[in-house]
């Protein structure tokens, strides 16, 4: 019988992705292993292959569709013998099944118009569409009392086609306790139709929200709200770094290296969370997972986003190695060619905004990870030397956000201090 083609779930928190491009047709002939499309999830695009062997019997998405759920179908491949009459109604495109608002469109035109949009008790409109108000006057519903299922909480058919008048209140009182009783919640903010009406009669471009941007913002949102960040920070003397890095350099230039302040910092902070092993550490939720190799992520921005690649066992590479790994992870992750594996993991993050001129900043933690660096511009600066006289040195400040959960605030400042202390004595990163 007929093979459903179900949209894989290409990374374990992947749960929707976009269908960017088919590289077959229909009546194409495919092999296990053949590249059959394109998908773009929330960190990158990727080549999906065919599992079994046969012919396209019919596309059910196409070409750049967004949003498109985990496991649903969206191709049928036909076996040997088979043909297009073969293929039952159950694998008709998604959008052959009218969704709840067509089926409401879809209701007898002679119908009595619909009420007027309602409004809650403190003047705040609700929505809802058409035909639930009909319904909801009908029978009489107070919709104030009604929690809508569609998008942004807009009430649907289905949430009020099984309601009397009796139950309306009763399902209200049952959902949440009573405004006495609860404690007042955090405000989330207010809905893209306010906001988009504060600013009727002016100009502006909307923009699309894409798989990775709603990520970003839904992942960095729980971030800021559930975990404890606390900061540290310091100045960190570059002169020797600087002087060493040129010299190394020098001596690599035949071989074509050239390493980069990131590369030293990378190092840095590998080996510093070797010195410091308990810092090393995760948060899982119920208990913290003390990591024995140092796998640092590195935040590399691109269009509409960023990476955080992970280099693995960066304790072990030479400056050299990590250089080269970083500049193709960095290279993939721009192309958006990077495979789960190398941006899912590590302990630890470096976010570098230096190279932009900014001079210290504090990062959000990426979880599950129990620090992130946030690293600004090396300035020439006056400093104090040991003898007390005044001089000029290249001075970097880094911050250190924590995750109090995994990290108290004496072992966040040996991790810091560790760091410091490779960055001001490089050559110590080569013993």
């Amino acid at each position: 019988m007929p093979i459903e083609i179900l949209m894989p779930a290409l990374s374990p928190t992947m749960e929707e992705g976009t269908l960017a491009k088919w590289l077959v047709k229909e009546g194409d002939t495919v092999s296990s292993g053949d590249v059959m499309c394109e998908i773009e999830t929330d960190k990158a695009t990727m080549e999906f292959e065919a599992t079994d062997e046969g012919v396209i019997g019919k596309i059910l998405i196409a070409d750049g569709t967004e949003g498109v759920k985990v496991n649903t179908p969206i191709a049928v491949l036909l076996e040997d013998g088979e043909s297009k009459d073969d293929i039952g109604a159950a694998s008709a495109p998604a959008a052959a099944a009218p969704a709840p608002a067509a089926q409401e469109a879809s209701a007898p035109a002679a119908a009595p118009a619909a009420p007027a949009a309602p409004k809650s008790g403190d003047g705040t409109r609700i929505f809802a569409t058409p035909l639930a108000r009909r319904i909801a006057a009908d029978k009489g519903l107070d919709l104030a009392q009604v929690k809508g299922s569609g998008p942004h909480g807009r009430i649907v058919k289905a949430d009020v086609e099984g309601l009397s008048k009796s139950d309306a209140p009763k399902a209200a009182s049952t959902a949440a306790p009573t405004a006495a009783a609860a404690k007042p919640a955090l405000a989330a903010g207010p809905t893209a139709d306010a906001v988009m009406k504060m600013y009727e009669g002016r100009e502006y471009e909307e923009i699309t929200l894409n798989g990775m941007r709603k990520t970003i913002a839904s992942r960095l949102t729980e971030a800021k709200q559930s975990i404890p960040h606390f900061y540290l920070r310091r100045d960190i003397q570059l002169d020797a770094l600087m002087a060493f890095r040129a010299d190394l350099n020098k001596q690599l230039e035949a071989r074509g290296v050239k390493l980069s302040v990131n590369d030293f910092i990378i190092k840095a902070c590998a080996l510093a969370l070797q010195a410091v092993p308990d810092a090393n550490a995760v948060w899982a939720g119920d208990r913290i997972l003390k990591l024995k190799p140092s796998d640092v992520a590195v935040a590399v921005a691109i269009d509409g986003g960023l990476f955080t690649p992970v280099l693995k066992d960066s304790e072990n590479k030479s400056l050299s190695a990590l250089s080269a790994e970083m500049k193709d992870l960095a290279t993939r992750a721009r192309d958006r060619k990077l495979a789960p594996h190398e941006y899912q993991g590590g302990s630890f993050a470096i976010s570098n905004l230096g190279m932009f001129g900014i001079d210290n900043f504090d990062a959000v933690i990426n979880p599950p990870h129990g620090a992130i660096l946030a690293v600004g511009a090396g300035v020439k600066k006056p400093v104090v030397g040991k003898d007390g006289e005044l001089a000029v040195a290249t001075v970097m400040s880094v911050t250190l956000s924590v995750d109090h959960r995994v990290i108290d605030g004496a072992l966040g400042a040996q991790l810091l201090t560790a760091i410091k202390d490779n960055l001001e004595n490089p050559m110590t990163m080569l013993a």
